[in-house]
């Protein structure tokens, strides 16, 4: 199903002649890798089930209620992005960098207990930060020769008998203003284009960057020791930009006028979300915790995109020719909930092993807008994504004041149709803890194989695999 895994945004949503907005950027924004604590993520985000880490507080905010006492933490990131490509044997590999901040966060707690003896409820805490919860940083190279068709071979289709002043403003209105398209018969307006049977060398460069952050306000409460709760208000904002650059040029030996056309489509996304987690981790005995949560969804009532295309035109005979046309347009979204569930075995002080398990329907995203019904975006989610279940692992060993951790995860494959899409991550880890601060490290590797086209309507693929490397430190000061 090519819209459904293609990648290069613009270019697709921009031959139809509609918004820049449909079940791609849909998914990108429901399909969350949280980053968080150094510990969190060296032990495979597996926290369903335990807590006192302030990542669990956009996770499963019952964790917080573990608190005994306050805390500041915060956790600077890095992560090596590299991207693979194979079109008909071409391989291609892009690389990019990116400094983040993986949380930043405070919890006060309240003893009860200290004040009431007698009371049942021993704990009480209040939770403020930051969480990231998806990375947009990436570079794709694409690159080969087509001799069946070219970028602007739907365009000769598409156009036939409409007036040029009646061209779709970001795709055949471009080809036309730079004279790729060019009429042949003003009688019926025919058109015609240099390369329609391909002939030409095709390259693509997509470079993306940005994240979802959540800002978290978490209250929590300990229960006799037994029995923790917790509930956060969470507010994630979106930032993401992307530049797409296509170029085609003709094969040497050709005979027509036509040397070289470059497209660059420009898009920045902003918005600002409400969701709300509940969840709860009991304490069944001392060697057994067992957790659950629901994260309704959350409601981006303010998404803003500002999109440009510019395409040029090179000729054999010198000239030169440029277009320009951009937009601007105001959604929502709305993302799935989602529902996890987790088990933690604890074997006295010497470690313990955690499972957890997440269920999230991706055909439930929903855009939606007041001059725009999206009726075939909508569908598309529908009919082209599915419910995924995640399983994440960990485990962590302690010697001395020092800590040990491992972990696994695999973020199900989303897509009815096409290359399985799982998000597979390996991690590791070593902490020291003291009764005043602690210091933890980690490292975790992440690999998604995928499937990019170069444009609308061709019929090559590009076989990819992203793989990321990050590194993350947090510091925590308890008092």
């Amino acid at each position: 199903m090519k819209r459904l895994i293609f990648l290069g945004i613009l270019s697709a949503i921009f031959t139809t002649g509609l918004k820049a907005q449909n079940e791609i950027d849909a998914l990108r924004y429901s399909r969350l890798n949280p980053s968080g604590s150094a510990r969190f993520v060296a032990m495979g985000g597996a926290f369903t089930a335990l807590g006192a880490d302030f990542t669990t507080l956009s996770h499963n905010p019952a964790g917080i209620g573990l608190y005994r006492s306050s805390e500041i933490s915060l956790t600077p990131s890095f992560t090596s992005t590299t991207t693979e490509t194979n079109l008909d044997g071409n391989f291609r590999e892009d690389q990019r960098y990116n400094f983040g901040m993986g949380n930043i966060g405070i919890v006060l707690n309240n003893n009860v207990e200290m004040r009431r003896p007698q009371s049942a409820w021993k704990n009480v805490q209040f939770g403020f930060g930051l969480n990231r919860m998806a990375n947009f940083s990436n570079r794709v190279a694409i690159e080969g020769d087509n001799h069946n068709s070219s970028y602007l071979t739907s365009y000769l289709h598409s156009s036939q008998g409409v007036h040029p002043g009646d061209l779709g403003k970001f795709d055949e209105k471009l080809a036309y203003d730079t004279e790729l398209l060019f009429v042949t018969d003003s009688s019926n307006w025919t058109y015609g284009i240099d390369k329609p049977d391909g002939g030409v060398n095709q390259r693509k460069a997509i470079s993306s960057k940005g994240s979802i952050n959540e800002m978290v306000l978490s209250f929590g409460a300990n229960y006799n020791n037994r029995l923790y709760l917790g509930a956060t208000v969470g507010v994630p904002s979106i930032r993401y930009s992307e530049t797409a650059t296509y170029t085609e040029k003709a094969l040497p030996d050709d005979n027509t006028v036509f040397n070289t056309m470059t497209r660059t489509d420009l898009l920045e996304t902003t918005g600002t979300g409400l969701n709300f987690k509940f969840g709860m981790i009991f304490r069944a005995t001392d060697w057994l915790r067992i957790g659950g949560a629901v994260h309704t969804p959350t409601f981006y009532t303010s998404m803003y995109d500002d999109y440009t295309s510019t395409m040029r035109a090179k000729y054999d005979n010198g000239f030169t020719s440029s277009a320009k046309a951009d937009g601007y347009y105001e959604y929502e979204l709305t993302t799935p909930m989602r529902v996890m569930a987790g088990a933690s075995i604890f074997f006295g002080k010497a470690g313990l092993l955690s499972a957890d398990y997440e269920y999230v329907d991706y055909t439930n995203a929903r855009l939606r807008a007041g001059d725009y019904d999206f009726y075939n975006e909508n569908n598309a989610i529908r009919d082209f994504y599915r419910t995924a279940n995640n399983i994440r692992l960990g485990t962590e060993w302690r010697y001395g004041v020092l800590n040990f951790r491992g972990g696994y995860g695999i973020s199900a494959n989303p897509y009815k149709y096409g290359t399985n899409s799982a998000l597979s991550s390996y991690s590791l880890g070593i902490g020291i803890r003291e009764s005043s601060f602690y210091l933890d490290a980690a490292w975790v590797y992440s690999a998604m194989d995928d499937e990019y086209y170069l444009y609308h309507g061709i019929e090559n693929v590009a076989k990819s695999t992203t793989k990321n490397n990050s590194f993350l430190i947090t510091v925590g000061i308890k008092y």
